[in-house]
């Protein structure tokens, strides 16, 4: 049985230097929708983040914004975000990526800064804690997570991810290809929400 109804995305906020990110970020919006899934995301309207909203939207998609009230005026714009069929106002980042986790049964990261890496890093290490078993998946579009796979290769090779059967992540180069994998990947998982005492006890 597929576990999966929504798909959470973590993305940049601002568009980046090559354009194929945002169109990555639209296809996958699209891709997202036509599969029948609802987009769970930062709730931005700019950038990358508003690329996948608008793909999602456009698609006749539900698209569910998660974003703390101080945020609102710098990722977003008012009139942007009442096009999202739902909206949660949260008081904190916190509280946002906390409501993202529980909302989402799979989660990607698209290009981005520090805030996309530290939201992907920590989904991976809770479901090494044994905290989750859903799908995660980085969106490689042209190679930009390349050096973010070499550093956890290189810390696993050390001996520092003690528990690397849990964390394997999906890598993933074509944007419209993210959905099948993330439904392949579901279809043998079941997603426990407590963790696992006896894995956070060797942490």
């Amino acid at each position: 049985m597929n576990t999966i109804r929504s798909v959470c995305v973590y993305c940049g906020s601002s568009p980046g230097r090559d354009e194929t990110y945002a169109k990555a970020g639209h296809l996958l919006g699209r891709s997202i929708a036509r599969s029948g899934l609802r987009l769970i995301y930062g709730g931005g309207t700019k950038g990358i983040m508003g690329a996948v909203a608008d793909g999602a939207l456009k698609a006749g998609g539900k698209v569910t914004g998660i974003i703390p009230r101080f945020l609102i005026n710098r990722e977003a714009t008012e009139s942007a975000l009442d096009k999202l069929d739902e909206l949660v106002i949260t008081d904190n980042m916190h509280e946002r990526k906390h409501r993202m986790f529980e909302k989402s049964d799979a989660f990607v990261a698209l290009p981005g800064g520090i805030g996309t890496v530290e939201e992907i890093v920590e989904i991976m290490t809770w479901g090494q804690l044994g905290h989750h078993r859903k799908p995660i998946v980085f969106a490689n579009i042209k190679g930009f997570w390349d050096p973010m796979l070499s550093l956890l290769d290189h810390m696993s090779a050390e001996g520092f991810i003690h528990t690397a059967q849990r964390v394997k992540p999906l890598v993933v180069d074509d944007p419209e290809a993210i959905v099948a994998a993330i439904m392949v990947a579901g279809s043998s998982v079941d997603a426990p929400t407590e963790g696992v005492q006896s894995v956070i006890d060797k942490m």
